[in-house]
């Protein structure tokens, strides 16, 4: 999350944007998302000169090349840190002539980044270079050593316009993607797929994953290029986020990912049934939706307008027999009483392999959603295979789950896997880590907990019986205190009892002493 700091920082850029008469909500985030993007080119440019100098060797990724462009000005030049410091006319022409073009040809000719960077347009006015010269020093403030920090700003610029909530194109927490990246672990054979995939913060996190988890990918040719070119794709039908995904995953080292135009729900998905073993998602939960449109195998599944009923159903079709998917759905999903959404959990639990619910509390995506959800984990079979159903009650994912979302613990407690154990009272405060480990207890020791735990599994009758209703609190038990019914002249009785008793045994008491 953004600290407010760099929340008052940001919006100091966007009124500088706005006074300087670039008034578009979407033109201002677009933009100011391209100057971060050149920072971020720049400093992983120096990370790999600093490494080569260190260990002797040559630069492993080139990102401004040697030589001059085809306009004669030296790349050296492009970088950030050289032309920040330049004259406001003569940064303005190097950015305006020089590093957007270069930004055009990024990627390699006919790769996914370079076809949705072809019409990257810098649009701050020429007869304003000051302003340009402002941003600049301006962003050249904004901490960037997260990696996703691009994306945390993009959020908060969402926010800012309320096109979220319009629109559903709220971003999951960063702490939450990482969450269902564990419950999934991917693998280096995976291949995975976000049919609304934003920003790209689900696959930026499958491939940071597996960078941690399997080093020995980019020591093997094949693998290697399996990861590069084949493993991530991402489909969205807003140019401007298909724009910032591509971005995103190259600065995360992914050199040619399938980001790729479509409406996720239209026939546009004719061709790609049952070919990801893998899918994360955090679908539109609103928005219009053009029915006729609709692709029409979705609509045998499920005849419905909702689109997150579709989007489940759009997983199934995804995915190959024996792919896993984690995705996040509104809290209507689990409970809701129409055909369409009985049907859909029928489906989940009968024919396919439902694993796990997680039920989030509704704070989670605040401040641009106070909606309650769940992440929902299931695997496709075809042919059943659902035994027990394992669910969770998180109570806190380690923010406060107001507005402001304030951290509730140190940084290296926070998260999946914080650098250091949580105490019991900590657990309070960040669910996340004891959701992980008791994940992978689910057919074992899971099994015996008793439905007042915060997790325990229903056995599949026990769901069917109830309509196939997922909401965890159809199946959680309360403990209650036993109530004494005994008449209030009994129970006084009882008591001075008691006291005459405590009387006399201290008189026994003192007469012992004396």
């Amino acid at each position: 999350m953004l600290t407010g700091e760099i929340r008052s920082q940001i919006d100091s850029i966007w009124n500088a944007f706005w006074s300087g008469g670039i008034s578009n909500p979407l033109e201002v985030i677009e933009q100011i998302t391209y100057l971060l993007f050149i920072r971020r080119l720049d400093d992983l440019q120096t990370v790999e000169e600093l490494k080569s100098s260190r260990l002797g060797t040559p630069l492993e990724r080139v990102v401004f090349p040697a030589g001059k462009d085809s306009r004669g000005r030296a790349y050296d030049d492009l970088r950030w840190s050289r032309f920040k410091h330049k004259e406001p006319r003569e940064m303005y022409d190097i950015v305006a002539d020089h590093v957007f073009p270069f930004l055009r040809t990024l990627g390699g000719e006919g790769s996914t980044y370079a076809k949705h960077m072809k019409d990257a347009r810098f649009t701050l006015p020429g007869d304003k270079p000051g302003l340009l010269a402002k941003v600049v020093d301006m962003l050249d403030k904004v901490p960037m050593e997260e990696r996703d920090t691009k994306g945390d700003l993009y959020e908060y610029m969402l926010g800012k316009i309320a096109s979220a909530g319009q629109n559903g194109q709220f971003r999951t927490p960063r702490h939450i993607i990482g969450l269902m990246v564990e419950l999934v672990a991917p693998t280096p054979d995976d291949v995975v797929c976000d049919p609304a995939c934003g920003t790209a913060g689900y696959l930026v996190a499958v491939g940071e994953y597996l960078r941690e988890k399997h080093p020995e990918i980019f020591r093997d040719e094949k693998k290697r290029r399996h990861f590069h070119e084949r493993l991530f794709h991402g489909f969205d039908f807003d140019n401007t986020m298909l724009r910032i995904g591509s971005m995103n995953m190259l600065l995360h080292g992914v050199e040619n990912p399938d980001i790729t135009y479509r409406d996720s729900l239209s026939q546009d998905h004719a061709g790609e049934e049952e070919k990801y073993t893998l899918v994360l998602a955090n679908p539109p939960f609103a928005g219009s939706l053009d029915y006729e449109g609709t692709a029409k195998d979705l609509l045998q599944i499920v005849k419905t307008k909702k689109t997150e009923l579709l989007f489940l159903a759009l997983f199934l079709r995804l995915l190959k027999p024996g792919g896993r998917a984690a995705v996040i759905v509104p809290e209507g999903v689990l409970f809701g009483s129409s055909k369409a959404h009985k049907e859909l959990r029928r489906i989940l639990v009968e024919d396919q392999k439902l694993d796990g619910v997680v039920s989030l509390p509704s704070g989670v995506f605040k401040p641009y959603a106070g909606v309650s959800t769940a992440i929902l984990l299931f695997t496709k079979t075809n042919s059943g295979g659902t035994d027990t159903v394992w669910f969770y009650d998180v109570e806190s994912d380690g923010w406060s789950l107001d507005d402001k979302r304030t951290p509730l613990l140190p940084e290296d407690k926070l998260g999946v896997a914080p650098d250091r154990q949580l105490a019991p009272d900590e657990h309070a405060k960040n669910n996340l880590p004891d959701i992980l480990a008791r994940w992978q207890q689910r057919d074992r020791t899971e099994r015996e907990r008793p439905r007042t735990a915060q997790s325990f599994s229903v056995a599949k009758s026990d769901i069917a019986a109830q309509g196939y209703d997922l909401s965890l609190n159809r199946y959680k038990e309360v403990v209650r205190e036993e109530i004494d019914h005994r008449p209030p002249k009994q129970i006084l009785a009882e008591l001075r009892k008691i006291e005459e008793e405590i009387q006399q045994g201290m008189r026994e008491l003192e007469e012992m002493v004396t």
